[in-house]
């Protein structure tokens, strides 16, 4: 049985594309709303440069477009021609970033609408991660520390941005569900504010729907509710917005302190035995740890909204404000 559930779990580990659900965009109606909007980019506008990211349906470059310098998600051609709703799916992106108008969510500038051979997202250009100017550079994960911790206001700060950003989200009618949120997927503008980025998992859950089906996401983030391939609803955001403010208060990668490889914590999560390591507290952390606990809670009803987060950390940060909270190391 151990073994077979081992198996089930590697599989979660490959990327996975979101369920097909019965009202994706029409690209043809999106299209004529690009235009009409002022969003439609011709691709001959725009000038590739070097690839900065990569991912599995996509390459990411650095672009100049009308002078701006830009970020160009452009999707793989074969991932249209292999996916029957490849369309869809891209369409589903564009169309969720072009509604999000928010300080702390990465801004569209445009798109090419020609799939399969454009098919793709521009957005302001920002070089920096969360995951970079929390860990530094590199992808391997690390027990040692390569950059000094960053204040622990300023961790403190990025956590309210974030949560400000899911609430606005969450809050839409129909709600946006992320299903991704990690922190190579939030970027950093010149004065280190977040920008919330990358709707390539995001959903659209209206208050009649309720709940959703299909694993998707980054497994270190992901709810056991989705690893068991369960109904889940916004929820899911929360559970991964609690392991990002966890590794933010810690400094640590998530389960760094296991050495367990991510089959093995996949099963452990969506046992129920298995989350990250807490900060240390020495009492005046209470409700802060008491924060991060329900909101990665096997049970997604007891997570909080993202209303009673930004509240909670705003309560929090205005006492550290006060110089009334010790460091956390």
């Amino acid at each position: 049985m151990y073994k077979m559930r081992m198996e089930r779990t590697q599989d979660y580990l490959s990327p996975q594309l979101p369920a097909p659900v019965s009202h994706q965009s029409d690209l043809g109606l999106l299209i004529n709303q690009a235009k009409l909007n002022g969003w439609f980019i011709n691709p001959i506008e725009i000038e590739l440069r070097e690839v900065i990211g990569q991912g599995s349906t996509a390459d990411i470059y650095r672009g100049i477009w009308r002078g701006l310098e830009v970020a160009v998600k452009c999707i793989y051609p074969d991932f249209f021609e292999k996916n029957e709703n490849g369309v869809s799916f891209f369409a589903q992106e564009v169309e969720t970033l072009s509604k999000q108008r928010h300080r702390f969510i990465l801004q569209l500038m445009g798109a090419c609408l020609e799939p399969p051979m454009q098919g793709w997202i521009v957005t302001e250009f920002l070089s920096m991660t969360l995951k970079d100017w929390l860990h530094g550079p590199g992808n391997n994960r690390r027990k040692e520390r390569v950059i000094p911790l960053p204040p622990l206001q300023e961790r403190l700060n990025k956590a309210v941005e974030i949560a400000q950003a899911m609430q606005y989200l969450h809050e839409q009618k129909p709600k946006v569900i992320h299903r991704d949120l990690k922190p190579s997927n939030i970027f950093l503008d010149d004065a280190k504010h977040v920008r919330v980025a990358d709707f390539g998992h995001a959903r659209f859950l209206s208050d009649e729907e309720m709940a959703l089906t299909g694993e998707t996401g980054t497994f270190v983030y992901m709810a056991p509710e989705v690893i068991r391939c369960e109904p889940y609803n916004e929820k899911c955001d929360v559970y991964s917005f609690g392991i990002i403010l966890n590794e933010l208060i810690t400094g640590n990668y998530p389960y760094i302190e296991t050495n367990y490889g991510p089959a093995k914590i996949a099963l452990e999560v969506g046992d129920g035995k298995l989350r990250p390591a807490l900060p240390e507290d020495n009492g005046e952390w209470k409700e802060l740890i008491e924060l991060i606990c329900q909101s990665w809670d096997g049970d997604a009803c007891v997570r909080p909204t993202f209303a009673n987060i930004t509240s909670t950390l705003s309560n929090i940060q205005t006492r550290f404000n006060d110089n009334r909270v010790p460091s956390i190391h």
